[in-house]
């Protein structure tokens, strides 16, 4: 058996015969075929992912470009209707500085309920964020002229309700909550005087409009007059000269001669400290800090 083998080797080596009874050309050709592939067979198969990808790319360049106009006919009417607002709203606004308060209205009415909700997000209370809304909104009229046009209305009106929410969370942490109820460590409490006027006070009020009404009824009626047509009527100084047939100028002098007239009759009835002695109030209707006995 050895022998035989040797003998194939020694064959194979010299390229005359095959290897355990098979050819030489047949080994070599089979062991070729299973080594290299066929390159037609690759280039098939690349060639059809490249057609694949080649499809996929185009279908997608197609839907991408049959989406883009959509897209695009979307953002901008987008685009136009916020301009056609901010118009909306300059008018608005310009007519409102014209004397419209109807057109104001109609801001407010636009806006409040985005402002609502950014005030209810920061105050977490929906009855205060609707008070601060309301103060907003009072504040955005008053100064309305401040509105330069340089954003939209609605961010300036959004910033007038951060800054009164804003403010009203600062006032609420610096206060402070006093039990009337409670003992404090200082021994001291707290008495609530009533807002009431105080009796002494009203007896005072009646007393000195008794003594003016007085006094003026001994004015000579020359200067009587036109003090009762402008300190008591509150009439325009040219309709009190109308009335007494007299120039502005000459009513004017009347009046301030008339004054003058109630002035000194008034101050024989003031002590040392003059007119303050009649308008003197008591201090009662304020909080008082009494020590505890």
């Amino acid at each position: 058996m050895f022998g035989q083998i040797e003998g194939s080797w020694k064959d194979l080596r010299d390229g005359t015969g095959g290897f355990g009874g098979f050819p030489v050309s047949e080994v070599t050709g089979e062991t070729e075929a299973e080594a290299l592939p066929d390159p037609g067979g690759l280039d098939s198969a690349a060639v059809a992912t490249t057609e694949v990808r080649a499809d996929a790319d185009e279908s997608s360049s197609t839907e991408a470009t049959s989406e883009a106009p959509g897209s695009e006919v979307t953002e901008a009417a987008d685009t136009s209707s916020n301009i056609d607002s901010a118009s909306e709203d300059e008018k608005l606004v310009e007519m409102t500085r014209l004397g419209d308060r109807g057109a104001f209205n109609a801001l407010i009415q636009k806006y409040y309920t985005t402002c609502l909700k950014r005030a209810t997000y920061m105050m977490r209370n929906r009855s205060d964020a609707e008070d601060e809304v309301q103060n907003a909104c009072w504040k955005a009229f008053q100064r309305l002229e401040q509105y330069r046009g340089e954003g939209t209305f609605s961010a300036w009106l959004s910033r007038i309700v951060e800054n009164q929410c804003l403010m009203r969370i600062r006032e609420e942490r610096k206060s402070s909550f006093v039990y009337l109820d409670e003992s404090t460590e200082s021994n001291v409490r707290l008495e609530l005087v009533g807002q009431r006027a105080d009796p002494e006070d009203e007896l005072g009020e009646q007393q000195v409009a008794k003594l003016i009404r007085r006094e003026i009824s001994l004015i000579p009626p020359l200067l009587r007059s036109v003090m009762l047509l402008r300190d008591v009527e509150q009439l325009p100084m040219p309709d009190v000269a109308s009335r007494l047939g007299v120039s502005v100028p000459a009513a004017k002098s009347r009046l301030m001669r008339a004054r003058a007239e109630l002035r000194l009759r008034v101050a024989k009835h003031c002590g040392p400290k003059g007119c303050a002695t009649l308008t003197h109030r008591s201090r009662y209707k304020q909080a008082a800090y009494l020590r505890a006995s």
